[in-house]
Order: structure tokens, then sequence, then C-alpha cells
């Protein structure tokens, strides 16, 4: 550690002498720097290189054997793509789009072909490759399109033998396909969910990486057959072998690492770590490797860092860390064409705001180019789920100066530290302590009941929009006061947070952002998918192994640091706990799941209330608790169903009844509540469309504060944590900022009294307009079965009128605004 650490501090000084010396890299320097962009979440990009425009959610990048073509792969929620690439002039020759993709890709030797995984279509398309157009020419069946559970990832081409091998993640298979006949020859089962496949240069044997699985299975190709496993770490993804084929490189996102292989041997004789710090908690997401042309160098993708990590790996078994690139936001993937990276960025170059919610900016389109402008303006205006479009970053291998360059912007764009992660930004005397110290050696906090409460899905302009007090868009406000009115009570007398962001981009990873400080790469590829109606499941929320954090959720670590947790709802089906910490002693049974749409939040708080009232009793009231109350998503317009209006102002009752309870009990001294969203999908908001409603309530929050202090989920997590004496589960919530300008160490016992509803809470859609037949058709019995941007729209119309025209856009640049003594 010590030795990474002095290693850092002489490549930011050389940097600045090679500045001064060099005035080319002072050039380079301003002009990254001219690029710099802050994200939501609190981490910049200042992307080096060039770049190109991809589509949304680029995964794979193939490269022709003669290095002239590439293919880009687009796997997002939105249009899927395959788009040709001019390799040597760095243009895009053509997109095309496609049904369903995922990952896939791979040109025959001769390059005549392309092929590309259909995705949940259970097929593997075949494109012609005939000048500068793909042309589709085939499709192979693996099985029947969406009713079978197939879902081809990673392919692999056997020239010589005309074969193809492809690796699924849904019936977790291995297919060998005859190319000329199209037969499936051989089907070999796995076990875990498979990524990618590699054949050794012999062809003898097929490399291939199982995501859910930790290791690395190894075919026989002539016996057809497993002949050995190689253990590696969690979610191994991508695969590469040098030429020779004695050594594989196995990415291992879960844990910021790869992991060398012996393929004689068949073990691993080193592990990278990757990440930014030596033994950084999980957080990098390491998915994407190349080699440079003479095979000393190993460019590794860290999505989550926004960054490449370069090794020089010239003597296996002795590699060392040279240094970082800065590219783009989550890149998936990096190829070398001679003496040139090209990076997918999966998210592009920034963060954007929505204020136009799901409405398309125009129906009146005047030319071929405004169309053109039109359609652009609507993937990025509209729903979060497709506001990013991916990029490609192209740049020339860095000489040791430019690379001590670009390591110094990488470090500076991460709020991260590693010596961060026990201590942290605070305040003395404040409540919420500026280091973690566990609850046996006595915490710092006056505070020891923390409650959290999850709901679902709005942005802050939707409810807080008409605060006067705070940065909102009246125009944007479909649930204002009127309907929350507990919401903006609590937010007028404790304090009112307009700078927060979530995290997330939609359910399907928000719920492990908001319990997990992240969401792995498995959770993050594969939502897309679902949420473009293109079948496959999203299983976060604890429902399956290989989308789970390495190190678990917040329950978890209360569980080895012994402290006491419970939880109502959340990470529970059926009233059955989702991961093995949340077993039947840490939840409550009778509380009713989001999944009982009949039920009330006003309905799931009296069922706390009696749960939570027995602990009272005994004295055994948790440390954490978390709870779901969900129904402010609502349940659309049709008819014989809740109004949103009527679910909101549940939703808002039932958070003022909660408050009001645990205020008069006698634990309210010792409380904090936190709420949060667990994502802003469902509307607009004029500054970004992650910016959502967030609230802190406790005897020791500022009263009548309005704190413009950026914030995130993995911000109040951390808050959590230091209160209950944990340490950061993920780099996200180690680098986040804390909550503390939100409290103060004068207490203030006052209780809170609930405020009634407005509305009628039984409620029920009564107008059979278009919007409510549009609704009758989604299921709401889970979050990820309805169509959310095609939600947004019903709710919008419905509730501003069927034909009402949206309002002018209020738009406000992102900005970063923190108190003066923040020091970044």
């Amino acid at each position: 550690m010590k030795r990474f650490l002095k290693f850092c501090l002489c490549l930011l000084w050389a940097t600045g002498v090679w500045a001064q010396k060099n005035p080319d890299l002072k050039k380079l320097d301003a002009e990254l720097e001219s690029r710099r962009v802050m994200l939501p979440n609190g981490w910049s990009l200042t992307p080096a290189g060039r770049s190109l425009e991809l589509g949304d959610l680029p995964l794979n990048i193939a490269v022709s054997a003669s290095s002239k073509r590439l293919a880009v792969t687009n796997n997002g929620q939105g249009t899927q793509t395959i788009q040709l690439i001019d390799a040597q002039n760095e243009k895009v020759l053509q997109s095309i789009e496609i049904p369903k993709s995922f990952y896939g890709l791979k040109f025959s030797r001769d390059e005549q072909f392309l092929y590309a995984s259909g995705g949940n279509d259970n097929w593997i398309m075949k494109y012609a490759l005939t000048g500068n157009k793909l042309v589709l020419n085939d499709s192979i069946k693996l099985g029947k399109k969406m009713t079978e559970k197939i879902s081809p990832v990673g392919i692999e081409i056997d020239d010589t033998r005309n074969l193809l091998y492809v690796v699924t993640k849904e019936n977790n298979s291995l297919y060998i396909l005859d190319l000329k006949s199209k037969a499936i020859v051989h089907q070999e089962k796995l076990g875990h969910e498979g990524y990618t496949c590699v054949l050794s240069p012999s062809h003898k044997e097929l490399f291939i990486s199982l995501w859910g699985g930790k290791k690395i299975a190894v075919f026989n190709t002539e016996n057809r057959r497993v002949t050995h496993s190689i253990s590696v770490t969690y979610n191994p993804n991508e695969i590469i072998l040098n030429k020779k084929g004695n050594i594989l490189y196995v990415a291992n996102a879960g844990d910021n690492s790869v992991s060398v292989v012996d393929t004689k041997a068949k073990k691993v004789i080193e592990t990278l770590d990757a990440a930014l710090y030596p033994n950084s908690p999980a957080g990098s997401v390491t998915n994407g490797l190349a080699l440079s042309k003479d095979e000393k160098t190993l460019y590794i993708a860290n999505a989550d860092n926004n960054s490449l990590a370069v090794f020089d790996v010239g003597t296996p078994g002795k590699s060392t860390s040279k240094g970082f690139i800065p590219v783009g936001w989550y890149p998936t993937n990096v190829r070398v064409v001679g003496s040139r990276i090209f990076v997918a960025n999966g998210k592009g170059f920034t963060s954007f705001a929505n204020p136009l919610g799901p409405q398309p900016v125009s129906n009146n389109v005047r030319s071929e180019s405004h169309l053109g402008e039109v359609k652009q303006a609507n993937n990025r205006l509209q729903y979060i789920g497709s506001l990013m479009q991916g990029t490609m970053s192209i740049l020339d291998e860095p000489n040791a100066a430019t690379l001590a360059l670009y390591s110094k912007k990488v470090y500076a764009n991460t709020p991260y530290r590693k010596d961060r992660e026990l201590v942290t930004e605070g305040e003395v005397g404040n409540p919420i302590p500026m280091k973690v110290e566990t609850r046996s050696n006595g915490s710092a906090s006056p505070i020891r009941h923390v409650f959290y409460i999850l709901k679902e899905n709005r942005t802050y302009d939707q409810v807080f929009g008409d605060m006067k007090e705070g940065n909102g868009d009246s125009t944007l406000c479909l649930f204002g006061e009127k309907y929350t009115p507990n919401q903006h009570r609590l937010a007028r007398e404790f304090v009112l947070l307009d700078n927060f962001y979530v995290d997330a981009e939609v359910s399907a990873d928000g719920h492990n952002w908001s319990m997990g400080a992240h969401a792995n790469d498995y959770l993050e590829k594969t939502w897309p998918t679902g949420y473009g109606r293109r079948g496959g499941a999203t299983e976060g929320m604890g429902r399956r192994e290989v989308a789970n954090n390495k190190d678990g959720y917040i329950w978890d670590f209360c569980k080895r640091q012994g402290v006491s947790y419970r939880s109502y709802g959340v990470f529970v089906d059926t009233n059955k706990g989702n991961i093995p910490a949340l077993d039947k002693d840490h939840v409550c049974s009778y509380f009713a799941t989001y999944y009982q749409q009949q039920v009330k939040d006003t309905t799931r708080v009296n069922q706390w209330k009696r749960d939570f009232d027995s602990l009272v009793v005994v004295g055994t009231v948790p440390a954490f608790s978390s709870i779901r109350l969900g129904a402010d998503h609502t349940q659309g317009l049709a008819v014989n169903r809740p109004t949103p209006y009527a679910c909101v102002a549940d939703n808002d009752l039932a958070v003022g009844m909660l408050v009001e309870h645990i205020a008069k009990s006698p634990i309210w001294k010792q409380s904090a509540i936190f709420i949060v969203e667990d994502d802003a999908q469902n509307g607009p908001d004029h500054v970004d469309a992650h910016r959502s409603t967030a609230l802190v309530i406790s005897p020791y929050t500022k009263r009548k504060f309005v704190d413009h202090t950026m914030y995130s989920t993995s911000g109040m997590l951390r808050t959590m944590e230091l209160i209950l004496g944990l340490p950061p589960m993920t780099q996200y919530d180690a680098a986040a900022m804390p909550m503390f300008r939100s409290f103060t160490a004068q207490p203030n016992f006052a209780m809170y009294q609930a405020v009634p509803a407005n509305v009628d809470l039984s409620a029920v859609n009564t107008a059979a307009t278009n919007s409510a037949k549009r609704s009758a058709l989604l299921d709401f019995t889970d979050v990820d079965r309805i169509d959310d941007k095609l939600f947004n729209e019903i709710l919008w119309k419905g509730l501003r009128g069927e034909d009402v025209k949206v309002p002018a856009p209020r738009r406000s640049a992102f900005v970063r605004v923190v108190a003066k003594d923040d020091d970044d």
C-alpha cells in the first residue's frame, strides 16, 4: 500500500514537472479541463481523445481480421442497433436497427459476415458485409422467440470447422452450431450464467467465462466436454487470450480485478487489482480488456471508475501498474487497433435534464434534417432509461508523460479516496460522526435508531416543484402540496433538499443502489433489455445471485458488525427475505409487500406500528429499520383502479403517520428518519433526470433549513452508516458526501403532527379515456413489468389532459452547489 501511494505522489509530482517543460502536455491538460463534466453522482469526466456518437448502451466492439472495420452492438432500453465503423478514418459507416441484441458480436475471418446475438429472440443474426454496408443475410435459431429462456450472449467462430460457439445467460449453456446446416450439433450445460468464450490458437480448447460462477470453464472441442474449471472471482465477464494462447486474461467485474491465467497449468498465476487504490471495496466494475499490439500492455475498462487501468504485462506473473486513462461514463469495452485505443462508453459523456418528461419534442417535422434533430432530442429529453446515449472514445496509445497526466485527471475526477473510507468530511460535534466507530466502541452519534423509508420513482420537480424555497419548476409539478401536504410540511419544518440525486436510472437497479450503494454489471447491463420490453427478467433485490453485490447490502454489514436490524417489505417477497441476512427473525411477517397492490401504504404503516410498538415494549427496537412504502408509484388511469392522486396522497399520509408515531414514541430523542425514492424514472425534472425528493427528519435535523449541498443515494447511505458504525459498502458510499450539513448538535425535540389528506384516498378512476384504456393493459404486480416510458406518458396526459400541450421547458445547467467549507 505504501509503495502504491508513493507511486501516486511521484506520478503527480512528475506530471507537474513535465507540464512545465512540455507545452504540448500543457495544452492537453487545458483541453481535458475544458471537457470537465460533473455527473449527478458526484464523479467527474474529462474524456481523453477523439469521439464518435454511438447508440443506447454499447456493450461490445468487434474488430475485423484486417482491422479496417469495427462493429458495435448497442443494447440499451431504447432503440437497439449495430453500427459499422471505418477504423482507419474513425467514422460511422452505417447504423442498422436490430429488434433484440445483447453483447455477442463477431466477424468471420474472411470478413464476409458479421454474427450478432439476437438477445431474447434466441437466435444469432448473420449479416453480409458488402462494401461499407451490413445486410441481414440469415438467422441461426437456438429456440423459439421469447418463449424459451435461452438468451445468447458471447459468440466465437471456428472458421476451420465451420462451427459457431454460443454461450447463454438464461439456460446457462454452451451451444455448438454448424454454420452450413445451421443445426445445433451439441449443447452443454454450464451450471451458471455465461458471458463470453474464446478459442485457443489450436482450436482444441474453448475458454468460457461464467458470469455467475466465479470461474472459467475449459471445454475440449474434440471430446466436447468440460475438462477443467479455473476458479477466479466475482462476476467474470470479458476474457482475452494472447497470441500464443498461453495466457488468458479475465475481467472480474465484482471485485475490481483481472485474473491472469496460465492456460497450460490451468491456474491463476497473478491477480491485477485494477482499482485506483489497492484493496478498495467493490465499485470499479472491471469489464473490458484489450492488449497492445506487442502484447506488453493491457488496457482494462473500469465501468464505474469511468477510466481505463493500464498494466505492463510484458512478464507474466510480474505485471505492474502503469497508470490510468480518463474516458467517458461507464466504459463497457475496449479494443486496440494498431496504436490506437477504441473505448465504448455505455452512458456517453454527460447526464441530462428531462424537462419535457415523457413528451416528444415536436410533432411538426419541417425537413429530413429536422427529423434527425427531433429523433435525437426525443431520445435525450424523455425517458431516463434511454436518455444517456453511448459514445466511442478514440485515442492514441499514450507515452509515459501523457499517461502520467491522464492518471492525474482520473484521480481528480474521482471523489473516492482510500484514506477516506473510515474518515470523512464533517464537523466537530455534529451528530453525524466523521469516522467509522463501531457501536461496541461507543458511537459518537446521539442517534441510536435509524429508519430508512424507500419510496418509488418520483423526481424533485414532480413533488417539490411548487416549493418557492427551493430550485423547482412549478410547471412540471404533478403532485404538489395539495396531494403531498406531509412531505411539504416535513421539508419546511425540517430540511428541504433541492440538490439530491439518485444513483440509479430505474427501479431494477434502484433498489440495489438504495440498499447496497451499487448495482453490479449484470444488473446494469440486463435491466435495459427488460425495460425495453424485449423479454428477460430484471432480477435485483436479492432475487438472483449473479445480480447481488459482492459484499452484500446494508443488512449484511449490520449483521457483521453486530448492529440490530429489521426489514419491512424491502428485499422481501411473499413475506420472506430474498437474501440470507433477511431471515425470519429480521422481517415482519405480516407487513404487506409492494406486490399486494390492494393494500394502501397507510395500512402498511399501521402494520408497522403494531410491530414497532411490540418492540418498544420490550426495548428491542432495532438500530436500523428499512421500510418500503411504494404507493407513490401509482397504478395508472385504468377504470376502477385507485386514482394517481389517491395513491400519492395515501403514500404521503403514510409518511406523515410514520413520522408522527416515531416522534411520539419513547425513542424519538434518539431517532433519525431518512426517506428516499429508489429512482426518479417516472417524471420530468428541469435540472437532471436523476434529481429526486429526499427527506431527513430527526430532533438533530436543522429546522426550517434549505440545504443546497449536492447529495446522492450513496451519500444518504454513508450518513446512516456513520451513525450505525458501519464501514462503507462500496467505493460509491465511501466517496459520497455525508449529509452532516442537514444536522445540528443542538436538538429540537418538538414532535411532528401528521397533516390529514386533502383528497379521497379511496377514489378510483371513472373516465374511460384513451389513457385509461392504455393503463388497463399494464401489469403493476411488479416494479419491472410495465413499460415505464409509456406509463410516464399516460400519467402526464391523464392528469394534465389528453390533448394538453407541453409547457415551454425551463432548462438549467447541471451544477454542483456546495457550502463554502467544501474542500473540493
